[in-house]
């Protein structure tokens, strides 16, 4: 897609070049990162209001980590190095997918689940780096747990557009049953809502929005871009359509000032943790707001 991205390049380097943007906007690796960030912030924005609402908090971490070992089966298997995407988008699919239906199949509680199925993957992840190591730089996977933004190229940015896509138009024809699916599964049943459905079409949506995610900001820190957001929201707002909204600004907004921020005024930060540590901000600035208002109350 690259016939989409390179006009977009090209203004921007031009607004840089004639002093519109900072002197930063002339390197088209600062764009990329711009524009991944302008998707996966509304995305994970929104994703995480349901993530929330459903209790999912560390499923998403859970995929992440599965991700470092569908890495080293992509490498092992003859993938390329730097987008192993068939084994990586498999294996984390079938890891929640199997999660998912073993949940449902018996009485264990979610994260007890998710800590087991974590801990498997970790240790089948960990036995598979031992043969990846022999044949690639180890710190390859470096990128996967944390991220590299500033790397990312036409595939990424490709991939990280189509499943955006997906998850968007999927949320928004099934957001209203899926809300009402996640506060009382009873009612929705009641009202003909294919709950079980839902619940599978849900865990798909975040684990391949997980996954379009690990490249840019790491399996590290999807979770928390997914989690803080949507948590400050929660803090700040009374309706759902609030909580919705908000949770998509502060994501947004966190994603672009983390990935800006570091370059213009030189920090040492990457911008995977930049990102995550401007969400932050905005949970600890809401969390204050809150307690000003209940003292004003």
């Amino acid at each position: 897609m690259s016939w989409l991205f390179d006009p977009i390049r090209a203004q921007i380097q031009a607004w840089a070049l004639s002093g519109v943007l900072p002197d930063a906007f002339q390197y088209g690796f600062v764009i990329n990162a711009l524009i991944c960030g302008l998707f996966i912030g509304p995305i994970l924005g929104g994703v995480g209001t349901m993530v929330v609402t459903k209790r999912l908090a560390f499923f998403s971490q859970a995929v992440g980590q599965a991700a470092l070992t569908g890495v080293a089966l992509g490498i092992i298997l003859g993938e390329p190095l730097t987008s192993p995407y068939v084994t990586l988008f498999g294996f984390c699919i079938l890891f929640g997918l199997v999660l998912n239906f073993t949940k449902n199949r018996t009485r264990m509680s979610t994260d007890t689940l998710i800590g087991v199925f974590l801990s498997i993957s970790m240790a089948v992840g960990s036995s598979l780096l031992i043969f990846v190591a022999a044949k690639v730089n180890i710190h390859i996977v470096d990128q996967v747990l944390f991220g590299s933004i500033l790397t990312v190229n036409n595939l990424d940015m490709t991939v990280l557009v189509i499943i955006s896509a997906l998850v968007s138009v999927l949320g928004v024809i099934r957001f209203n049953r899926m809300l009402v699916a996640s506060f009382n599964p009873q009612l929705a049943h009641v009202r003909g809502v294919n709950v079980g459905f839902l619940d599978y079409l849900f865990i798909l949506m975040i684990t391949v929005i997980t996954v379009a995610s690990v490249k840019i900001i790491g399996a590290m820190l999807v979770e928390a871009l997914l989690l803080i957001p949507a948590a400050a929201a929660r803090i700040l707002t009374r309706d759902i359509r609030g909580f919705f909204f908000v949770s998509i600004v502060i994501s947004t907004i966190s994603c672009i000032v983390g990935i800006i921020a570091p370059m213009l005024w030189n920090l040492p930060i990457p911008s995977g943790g930049a990102i995550v540590l401007v969400a932050a901000v905005f949970f600890c600035l809401a969390t204050v707001a809150r307690l000003f208002r209940r003292q004003a109350m």
